[in-house]
């Protein structure tokens, strides 16, 4: 190394280390980087040996480049010694402002040391500033937040001593220019990382994205992407071809709707309750052409970004022919299979939901109540003196319960709502049935009880299909001569029921007649003219009764009925 007497070889080392500072920055990745930094230190600053233990992620220091001599490279390039070893020496020795120099004399110590080295062994020095081979001396690198990048390792200065004041800073300097160099060789190897990774990650996305349009555009059921929140919280913003189809509209109609405004009036609550995450229904969608077809929706939550808006993506599968199974099985367990008409189970079911368990002969009006308690009140509006009834001859026991208003909500608990026996102020309107069969205008729920004439013979002599087709054309009279809310239900064999409410006795008897006239006329089978007649049994469904019993008090009625007509009178031909 130069000495401090020699001015003008001082300032050829400048140069070099101008030279070797430029292509420490010229290097692209950080394996030439460090690379150059010990090359730099062979060619530009006199030592013949030079090596950078770089610290990795683990804290401890490797042999990450080293020059001047291939068989030590070969031997230690790629070896690890821990950080407390290096820590050991970096605190040993001498310390030359940033530079640490260990001489033979106490460096003996390291050598058992898990730190990678190379020496060779030599005289003791003839003068106090020769290079024993046994001296080490070096150059710790530190990034700008003090953490340690490295040490710079430097050995046998062609010169055989030891570096002075001048060769000391040179060296010094050339450490906090290359941790530089390193720093910013890790920086640039870290952008191209994230860019490579950036690239793959969009790359990624472009295709995650390709791949769900694909899924979107060419989804054999329907798909949609919705607003979530705000104004326009579930207008379409995008469909795919086979919700198009389904709905026979097109893109372009579509994203002026949302789903509320093409559900079915009767489903809107079903939509409105539909959760937005992980939401199912089944509802029914209105078409172009007017008509509405049942769907089951699938909704799940998506994300534009990691804090972007958030879009509503709903699946939509055409189930109409499972709603219409549905229908058609529910419909087969409560109709009969050769009339259509409503079975027993569906005529009980109808004429239970009509019945309570209160029986009517405790039910009073408020005006009953009234003229009860007052019960006496002459003519000329004089007040019956005493009795216990207060002064203006008021009766509290002509009250043997509350007031019912009509359409006064039910008190919690009370007597008429579910589980408990009929009462006050609950929502059920009470079925009630006429004193007498005498019209004192009292309308009720009429339940007419009929029993065929006849039909055995029919059976027995022409067979069964033309039993069957008497019965079908049956129903189809008596369904055609009732009201469209009544209910005409087959119970089996040749027996059926109807249901007519808002009835009083008279209108009831008229209803019997104008329906056996009916079925009387001849029926035409396979070219033959049979005849039935059909005996009328009227009962009246009553809360208190259960439906067993309002059909057996019609069966009754009906049996009273036949036996009062003769065989003759009870089949028309």
């Amino acid at each position: 190394m130069e000495t401090e007497s020699e001015p003008y070889v001082r300032l050829a080392t400048l140069r070099q280390l101008h030279q070797v500072v430029a292509e420490l920055n010229t290097a692209r990745s950080l394996a030439d980087t460090l690379q150059t930094v010990v090359d730099g230190i062979v060619v530009g600053l006199g030592y013949q040996l030079a090596c950078v233990n770089l610290v990795r992620p683990d804290g401890d220091l490797v042999v990450a480049a080293f020059a001047g001599d291939p068989a030590a490279e070969a031997l230690i390039t790629g070896r690890v010694g821990s950080r407390a070893s290096w820590e050991r020496r970096l605190t040993m020795g001498e310390s030359w402002d940033g530079l640490r120099f260990i001489p033979h004399t106490e460096g003996w110590v390291l050598l058992e040391d898990d730190v990678p080295q190379w020496h060779t062994d030599g005289p003791d020095p003839r003068f106090e500033d020769e290079w024993h081979p046994e001296d080490r001396l070096y150059a710790p690198m530190y990034a700008s937040g003090g953490e340690l990048l490295g040490v710079i390792s430097v050995d046998r200065p062609r010169n055989g001593r030891r570096p002075g004041a001048w060769g000391r800073e040179a060296l010094q300097m050339y450490a906090f220019q290359a941790a530089i160099a390193i720093s910013n060789a890790r920086l640039r190897a870290n952008m191209q990382r994230a860019l490579v990774r950036l690239e793959r990650e969009q790359q990624a996305l472009r295709a995650s994205e390709e791949s769900f349009r694909q899924a979107f555009e060419y989804a054999p059921s329907g798909m949609a992407i919705a607003e979530m929140g705000g104004d326009q919280h579930g207008r379409l913003l995008r469909t795919n071809d086979a919700l198009c189809r389904l709905l026979g509209r097109p893109a372009s109609v579509l994203r002026r709707y949302s789903f509320s405004d093409l559900v079915h009036p009767e489903d809107i609550g079903t939509l409105l309750r539909t959760s937005a995450e992980g939401g199912r229904a089944e509802l029914r969608l209105g078409r172009r052409d007017g008509t509405y077809v049942w769907v089951s929706l699938r909704n799940s939550v998506v994300a534009d970004a990691a804090d972007g808006p958030r879009f509503l993506l709903t699946h939509v599968e055409d189930i109409e022919e499972r709603k219409r199974h549905e229908l058609q099985l529910a419909h087969r367990a409560s109709h009969d299979s050769l009339t259509g008409l409503p079975n027993s189970a569906e005529l009980r079911a109808r004429l239970g939901a009509r019945l309570c368990r209160r029986p009517q002969s405790v039910r009073a009006t408020a005006v009953e109540a009234l003229d009860a308690a007052y019960e006496g009140h002459g003519a000329g509006g004089a007040l019956p003196a005493g009795g216990g009834g207060g002064e203006h001859g008021f009766r509290p026991d002509a009250f043997p319960e509350p007031f019912e208003f009509p359409g006064a909500p039910a008190a919690p608990g009370a007597p008429g709502t579910p589980g408990a026996g009929a009462g006050p102020y609950d929502h059920h309107v009470h079925t009630v049935a006429p004193a007498t069969d005498i019209d004192d205008g009292t309308k009720g729920l009429a339940v007419l009880f009929c029993d065929l004439d006849g039909f055995k013979s029919i059976n027995d002599r022409f067979g069964h299909h033309t039993g069957d087709a008497v019965l079908i054309e049956v129903a189809r009279r008596l369904t055609t001569g009732v009201r469209d809310g009544d209910t005409v239900a087959r119970l089996g064999g040749d027996e059926f029921v109807v249901l007519a409410d808002g009835l009083g006795a008279a209108d009831a008897a008229d209803l019997a007649v104008r329906l056996r006239n009916a079925i009387i006329p001849p029926i035409r089978v396979d070219g033959r003219a049979v005849r039935v007649g059909a005996s009328f049994g009227i009962g009246w469904a009553s809360c208190g009764m259960s439906a067993d019993e309002v059909l057996r008090s019609a069966d009754q009625r009906m049996y009273i009925e036949k036996r009062s007509r003769s065989k003759a009178h009870r089949r028309a031909g």
